[in-house]
């Protein structure tokens, strides 16, 4: 994305009136960098929650350094890219070190005799064993796989909707090649079939960043097609399995992380942990030093093997990085098990979902027991990062999205980017209002910023209405404020809609229309009677064409 040399003129008075109306001597220097184009400096913005006392004044200064941080046309003299590529070469090399460190360790598994340290070889055979019980010997036999929401190595841009992905010759690697079979006993391999496709082999995925900061972008990897089709099928069948042998379900895990962090900022029971670069640094020898060789097998063939960045292909030392289908549930696993099997060591109950959570690289541990577990991390190739782990008497924890200062929520707003169409308008001007609700308590935060926002929408878009119809509407509790009225015994409240563009299946051959259909992929709509029966087509990558005022129910 191409950098702005300035923010426009009414982000910058919106941005003003909440810095001001926060009210603290750290707010009020965030607006005089804003009013001075300080653009580096207020995109380092920074408070340590170790540095306060209480929530209120945390809370306030928090916010005020959130407001930003994250927006991806806030000005600045970083090349977010290169930031992003620095990043990734020294995953890489951490990933090299521990897969040196670990190959020992490794041919020990494998049948040999190398001179090994006794305790750490019993540790990683206990943490075998524990994910061999969550898990079982081997994935299932035939796995159902599904496509994500993304671009792949052969469908780019606004061509990567499911029906481009099943329409157009699908791209995979060699190792991958075993699935083939099952491939082409579904609709979407009969569809290649039929039309004689060719497939298209590729070393591995692409490399490409999404933004993550104003001053640093994240690195991801776009895989190929059929990989990342059953890549997702195998993170599926990871999770069911945990679900399955321990209760823990990633499904509803933040709920609880965000629970158990709220608690632990009061008690301070338990410690929340957070890895830095945690998907790029799953070392390859650490993935076949505690996954049963079924498992291994299966998610190894299916992993890209190499990246192309910058014209050219480099071997991956690590195991696999976002991007990939299943590389959340694999960490998961792989963190999950290290945590308990540590904490097991150490006389606790090591029980995940009891005195142990783990959502991705967000851990949650018994507080004693951190430093054991960080030497683990640390010895297996990861890095904790210090800035947001929290331990010890701190009143402070954070996990899944979830801050918390003495059990109070303090979580900042993040504007992310520049509005540009009413929905997002409504989307900006409502994530301002839930910080003045949050902080309605502290007697600041003064509605002056939201008013800005709402003014900026045309006068027939600023409709107001319930929470519960999301950003449709601009959020109010006093319903005397909403437009309704009550149509077939329902009540409707006016509200901004999303005019969209269908594309007709007319456009695609009927083998892949077919392949569509059975994947359960189809637009309806409605006819002037609300009865949902014509089936017309899908809506593609870029298929908002407008906004109109509509009526939606609600009860």
């Amino acid at each position: 994305m191409q950098q702005i040399t300035s923010l426009p003129d009414e982000l910058v008075r919106v941005a003003f009136r909440y810095f001001e109306g926060l009210g603290t001597p750290f707010a009020l220097g965030a607006a005089i960098r804003l009013r001075h184009g300080d653009w580096d400096g207020l995109a380092r913005l920074s408070v340590d929650p170790r540095c306060y006392i209480d929530s209120t004044r945390y809370a306030a200064d928090n916010a005020a350094a959130c407001f930003l941080k994250k927006l991806a046309e806030l000005p600045n003299s970083t090349d977010r890219r290169a930031e992003a590529v620095s990043k990734w070469w020294a995953g890489e090399k951490q990933c090299y070190s521990a897969n040196e460190r670990l190959s020992g360790y490794l041919q020990k598994h494998r049948g040999s005799n190398p001179d090994l340290v006794p305790d750490v070889d019993e540790f990683f055979s206990s943490t075998r064993k524990i994910v061999l019980d969550w898990l079982g010997a081997r994935p299932p036999d035939l796995i159902v796989g599904r496509h994500g929401p993304g671009a792949t190595f052969s469908d780019k841009g606004r061509n990567s909707t499911v029906p481009d992905k099943m329409f157009r010759n699908p791209s995979l690697t060699r190792d991958s090649m075993w699935y083939l079979p099952q491939w082409f006993g579904t609709q979407w391999g009969a569809a290649f079939a039929s039309r004689h496709g060719e497939l298209s082999w590729t070393r591995g995925n692409r490399f490409t960043t999404v933004p993550k900061t104003s001053l640093t972008d994240r690195s991801i990897a776009v895989e190929p097609s059929i990989n990342v089709f059953y890549q997702l099928a195998l993170g599926k069948a990871i999770r069911r399995r945990l679900r399955n042998n321990t209760g823990w379900d990633l499904d509803h895990a933040q709920d609880v992380h965000r629970q158990v962090a709220c608690e632990s900022s009061v008690t301070c029971e338990f410690a929340t942990l957070d890895l830095s670069n945690a998907s790029d640094t799953v070392a390859r020898n650490l993935v076949e030093l505690l996954l049963p060789p079924g498992w291994f097998d299966a998610l190894d063939d299916l992993r890209s093997k190499h990246t192309r960045l910058d014209n050219r292909w480099v071997r991956l030392e690590k195991f696999s990085s976002m991007g990939n289908g299943f590389t959340f549930e694999l960490e998961t696993i792989i963190f999950a098990a290290l945590a308990c099997a540590t904490v097991r060591k150490n006389g606790g109950k090591g029980r995940l979902g009891v005195d142990v959570f783990v959502f991705g690289d967000d851990i949650i541990l018994p507080d004693g027991q951190h430093q054991n577990v960080e030497a683990v991390l640390r010895f297996c190739g990861f890095s904790l990062n210090t800035e947001k782990s929290y331990f010890g008497g701190v009143p402070f924890r954070e996990s899944c999205g979830g801050d918390f200062f003495a059990g109070k929520p303090v979580r900042g707003y993040y504007l992310k980017q520049l509005p540009s169409t009413p929905t997002e308008v409504i989307a900006f001007a409502n994530g301002v209002k839930a910080m003045e609700d949050r902080y309605n308590q502290y007697g600041w935060l003064s509605p002056k910023a939201r008013l800005l926002i709402v003014q900026s929408l045309p006068t027939r878009l600023r409709l107001w209405g319930p929470q519960a119809l999301g950003d449709t509407v601009l959020w109010s509790e006093d319903s005397t404020q909403w437009t309704t009225r009550t149509r077939w015994c329902v009540r409707m409240v006016k509200a901004v809609k999303v005019r969209t563009r269908i594309t007709p299946y007319k456009h695609f051959d009927g083998a892949t229309v077919l392949a569509c259909a059975t994947y359960g992929l189809g637009n309806t709509r409605p006819s002037a009677d609300f009865v949902y029966d014509e089936v017309e087509g899908f809506t593609p990558r870029d298929g908002v064409s407008g906004f109109n005022v509509g009526w939606i129910p609600y009860s």
